[in-house]
């Protein structure tokens, strides 16, 4: 039976397996149900067999399956309420508006520009700690995929583990079709472009990580369509076959028009032009994303609202 992590004294916990945590690692099983335990912790307490399996010891690789009985020691967590990174009333209140999609599987969100998919390295809390605060009866709750900090638009979360996999798997097979909005720098003279530069992630410049296009790299390909000519930019469909770190970005940088508001790949001189006639924020938006659902297998397409910044650039800008 299931104790109450609350209670001031620490007391054992018997834990049976459902589908939710069904072929997930022990290690990860544990970190997740005692949040704000350090990981050192977890390994050793499982090294010196106070955590069993089916009464017996086990490693702390050994997958899980439906109706496993794991015993839990008292452990004693951290101070902080659940083990949880802090979340902003703000965020949750944004979340709980822009969800675009929901079942007993998995959500989409409108990811908002300017927060991260989930917490640590030096930020308090993310979209992901945010549903969980919102849902705390909900037992699991999973990125599928990533977006970046400054990128708006789709986000799926699955919600079931048997989910997570099989979605898991359309990401890997790249069977997910995905579409965003882009502004470009400067006014691109073509009208469509496959651009297939292969991509190495965490090359340091300048003590900055960053995404190069190098032929060591992993394959890459992204389809940038035009629709729109701007007296100083232009609007892009942008579909991406595979799905590399910063992919669109580098290969819009390639293109020698990075995207608008970039920061790190994008051009200074541009991006202040822009600041000062108040688009502050990155133009790259994940318009819409197509996958087949894990349970009924029918195709699912959902389609994100564009943000306000896309809207009032459309809106103030003279079209060429």
């Amino acid at each position: 039976m299931d104790t109450d992590q609350q209670s001031p004294t620490p007391q054992v916990q018997w834990v049976e397996i459902t589908e939710d945590n069904s072929e997930q690692r022990l290690d990860n099983f544990l970190i997740t149900r005692l949040k704000g335990v350090p990981k050192s912790r977890i390994y050793r307490i499982v090294r010196k067999g106070e955590v069993r399996v089916n009464k017996g010891r086990v490693d702390v690789k050994y997958r899980l399956v439906i109706g496993d009985i794991v015993r839990i020691p008292p452990v004693r967590m951290a101070e902080n309420t659940d083990g949880d990174l802090p979340v902003s009333r703000g965020l949750t209140d944004i979340l709980q508006h822009n969800v675009l999609f929901e079942d007993e599987s998995l959500l989409v969100v409108n990811k908002p520009s300017g927060f991260a998919v989930h917490g640590g390295s030096g930020i308090d809390s993310g979209i992901i700690e945010g549903f969980r605060k919102i849902n705390p009866e909900q037992r699991f709750l999973e990125l599928v995929h990533r977006l970046d900090r400054d990128t708006s638009g789709c986000l799926l979360i699955a919600k079931k583990r048997s989910a997570l996999r099989h979605l898991h798997e359309q990401f890997r097979d790249d069977t997910v079709t995905k579409t965003y909005l882009a502004l470009l720098s400067g006014q691109w003279a073509r009208k469509k472009l496959i651009v297939d530069q292969p991509l190495l992630k965490n090359v340091s410049k300048g003590g900055e990580r960053m995404v190069v296009i190098s032929q060591a790299g992993k394959a890459s390909e992204t389809l940038f369509r035009r629709l729109k000519l701007f007296k100083d930019a232009t609007l892009v469909e942008v579909s991406p076959k595979t799905g590399r770190t910063h992919q669109i970005r580098v290969h819009a940088a390639y293109l020698s028009h990075p995207i608008i508001g970039d920061d790190r790949y994008g051009f200074d001189d541009v991006n202040k032009v822009f600041k000062n006639r108040g688009y502050k924020k990155m133009f790259l938006h994940a318009e819409t994303l197509q996958f087949k659902h894990p349970v009924s297998g029918e195709i699912v397409k959902i389609s994100a609202p564009l943000p306000q910044q896309f809207i009032d650039f459309t809106k103030n800008e003279e079209p060429i």
